[in-house]
């Protein structure tokens, strides 16, 4: 007996042992791919957050009178939006009587009432936050998510109703390893998405385990119950999402967690008999399973720690092209509208009278704001790597030396500037211009956190970047040969916080009003956009120190080698007979017209129209015509680059100039504008286009009076 109790007691501890590990096992593939779908619904909220301050953005505080007068155009420019996001099923503007005022999929809008819907009430009732409202009883199906509408003054003036596809989840929720349950629900027990998926409309009754769960423990946790959904006994899991009041939950069927189990047992039985070596084979398979469990513990931690490092780049990826599609979407338009804005005050400044300082005053208001809103779309299309660089090959001491005074002219007498810099440093293939911006950039911020004063020191060396770096910093960068720019200060340094969300977009420690969150997030995007790296090391009351790593350029490349240059504040030659004639094609009135009355005033001939098309007739009717100034983005099928070619190939000795609000486009590639083009980045003033002009006319080595140009090197 005993030889068969001690075999017996032996397998009845090894089973129950197997059984716990079995739903131990259970319970870490749950919270696994719970973190998997709760980051997923991060991910997608985000993007309903970004495309819900889009609406905001492209209403632009507007009436409901224009919304419903520009129906059309706003409609466009949302079904633009939706057709980018599979998880958006259409997006809605609804006044404060309940009307719609516009539709991304439906122009017009129809003008159904929807004052009596929970989601618009709620907002109505003083609801500021999102409202997530129940899945709609129609096909296709969808949720609503809304968002409250003030005036000015802060009083209700509607919502905007963001639809969702709950098919975006359920669809994802199948790619998960199976069987299993994933659900997406409200905290009233509402679900909105699931899979395997249900039937109409479904709410968890209040005495559910997963309503009495959330009670005990809101933010999260885990909880064995019998589905109100289908009646199946599982082991469940489940998270909150942060600002809304949502839950994500993963459960797994406890019978299919036996049944393995079961397997399990029956195989270890067949191969753990017979009774002479079931003592030996009970401890070794013990002992053996031990050490694979530790070794599977220290395995998942490895790739815990990777995978967080993954999901973190991918985010900051996800945040980068989010940005980068909205910042594009408006680059052009707003760019055109701040040319003419910026160019029609610099004439208005040039011809009111003397002595009228009042409306002086007034147009110098109004064009010191259209500077910083020109500035603000520059950082933004920095940050989102779209704008165009002019790559040179640099020195990167020299460059440094030249800024030193102005840099101790900018951070003020309270603070020392040193600078250390390496013999021998490798030369860069960067813009010089951004990386001067981004210098000054990092120096103001240094500044700004050395309030009662301290030392900014920038350092430059050669370094270079192992594999075990790159995999440490999960892929962001390649490993090999790099130049080091260190800017570091002795200032207030940043806390864990702080450092984690630095190159966000818009993100700020500084009080309203002062900055824009947009100086570091322009510098990462500039490095990015360089194919280099950069890393912030910082500690609190110690200081920060910002790393700019660059990649070394080859000795034997064809780049032009960047010189520091004195530019000249005014062209100060003698213009009053120029005879030069100038096709503009511009198909932006406001632009058009003044780009011809600044090139009439300075005496140029100019010949203006608003397409490629009749820009060759008149090409080929004016032999005179001596440059052509064309937009990069053209009405009718051919754009300024192509008209370009083919007004190179009637005149070769033709001179050419681009301007461009936005650079994905024909003369700009990966991110690097073409080496035989001249381009001018819209907004641009008075003064920038005719020097530009000037420039370009004068490159061979004459003035258009026969001169030779007073000065060279104009930027």
């Amino acid at each position: 007996m005993l030889s068969l109790a001690l075999p017996l007691s032996v397998l009845a501890i090894a089973g129950w042992l197997s059984y716990e590990q079995h739903f131990a096992d259970a319970r870490d593939r749950l919270d696994r791919d719970l973190g998997r779908i709760h980051e997923h619904a991060l991910k997608v909220f985000e993007t309903f957050d970004l495309s819900a301050r889009y609406v905001d953005q492209l209403l632009d505080g507007a009436s409901n009178e224009k919304i419903r007068a520009n129906e059309a155009q706003y409609s466009s420019k949302l079904k633009t939006l939706i057709d980018t996001l599979p998880q958006l099923r259409d997006i809605w503007v609804v006044d404060a009587k309940g009307i719609p005022l516009i539709s991304g999929m439906a122009s017009p809008a129809p003008k159904s009432d929807l004052s009596d819907q929970p989601y618009f009430t709620a907002h109505k009732d003083q609801k500021r936050g999102p409202y997530i409202g129940d899945i709609a009883d129609s096909q296709p199906r969808f949720f609503p998510i809304s968002h409250r509408r003030e005036n000015a003054d802060g009083s209700f003036n509607g919502v905007t109703i963001i639809s969702v596809r709950p098919e975006y989840f359920s669809n994802y929720y199948r790619s998960l390893p199976q069987p299993a349950t994933a659900t997406l629900l409200r905290t009233d027990g509402t679900i909105l998405a699931r899979y395997p998926e249900v039937s109409g409309p479904l709410q968890l009754p209040a005495d559910s385990g997963f309503r009495q769960a959330i009670i005990e423990s809101p933010r999260g946790g885990s909880i064995d119950s019998v589905s109100a959904v289908d009646g199946t006994s599982r082991s469940f899991a489940y998270r909150k999402l942060p600002d809304y009041d949502l839950y994500v939950s993963m459960g797994l069927d406890n019978r299919y967690i036996v049944e393995t189990w079961l397997r399990d047992l029956a195989s270890h039985l067949i191969f753990g008999i017979p009774a002479t070596i079931a003592l030996f084979s009970v401890s070794l398979i013990a002992l053996r399973r031990t050490e694979r469990a530790e070794l599977a513990y220290a395995q998942l931690r490895q790739e815990v720690a990777r995978r967080e490092l993954t999901e973190r780049a991918l985010r900051q990826s996800q945040k980068m092209e989010a940005v980068g599609r909205l910042t594009g979407g408006i680059a052009h338009d707003f760019n055109n509208l701040l040319t003419a804005i910026l160019g029609n005050v610099d004439l208005a400044l040039r011809r009111i009278p003397d002595g009228d300082d009042r409306v002086r005053r007034l147009l110098n208001s109004a064009r010191q704001a259209s500077e910083r809103a020109a500035t603000l779309v520059q950082r933004l299309l920095a940050y989102s790597r779209q704008h165009p660089l002019e790559v040179k090959s640099v020195d990167i001491n020299k460059l440094v030396q030249g800024m030193s005074e102005l840099l101790r002219r900018t951070i003020g007498e309270a603070i020392t500037v040193e600078t250390v810099l390496a013999g021998g440093l490798w030369k860069t293939a960067i813009d010089p211009n951004q990386l001067e911006n981004a210098i000054l950039n990092l120096a103001i911020n240094a500044r700004d956190a050395m309030s009662e004063g301290g030392r900014l020191t920038i350092e430059t060396a050669n370094t270079y970047l192992d594999e075990d770096y790159v995999i440490e910093h999960a892929g962001d960068v390649a490993h090999g040969q790099y130049t080091l720019i260190a800017i570091s200060d002795s200032g207030s340094g940043m806390t864990r916080e702080v450092l984690e969300r630095a190159f966000e977009p818009f993100f700020t420690t500084k009080p309203t009003g002062v900055g824009t969150g947009l100086g570091l997030s322009m510098v990462y995007g500039f490095v990015k956009q360089s194919g280099g790296h950069v890393k912030i090391y910082s500690e609190q009351n110690e200081g920060t120190s910002i790393k700019l790593y660059f990649p070394r350029l080859a000795d034997n490349n064809d780049l032009p080698a960047w010189q520091p240059v004195e530019i000249e504040e005014k062209i100060a030659a003698d213009i009053d007979n120029l005879a030069d004639t100038i096709l503009l094609v511009e198909d932006d009135e406001e632009v058009n017209r003044f780009a011809t009355e600044v090139l009439r005033d300075e005496g140029y001939n100019v010949i203006a129209t608003y397409e490629a098309q009749s820009a060759l007739r008149l090409l080929d009717a004016n032999p005179s015509i001596k440059m052509l100034f064309t937009d990069v983005i053209l009405p009718g099928g051919m754009n300024g680059r192509q008209l370009a070619d083919e007004a190179l190939r009637r005149r070769p000795d033709l001179k050419v100039l681009y301007a461009t609000g936005y650079t994905r486009n024909a003369i700009i590639h990966q991110g690097r504008l073409d080496a035989d083009v001249e381009l001018l980045n819209k907004p641009f003033t008075h003064d920038v286009l005719t020097r530009k002009v000037k420039q370009i006319l004068e490159a061979d080595g004459e003035s258009p009076s026969g001169k030779k140009p007073e000065r060279q090197g104009l930027a």
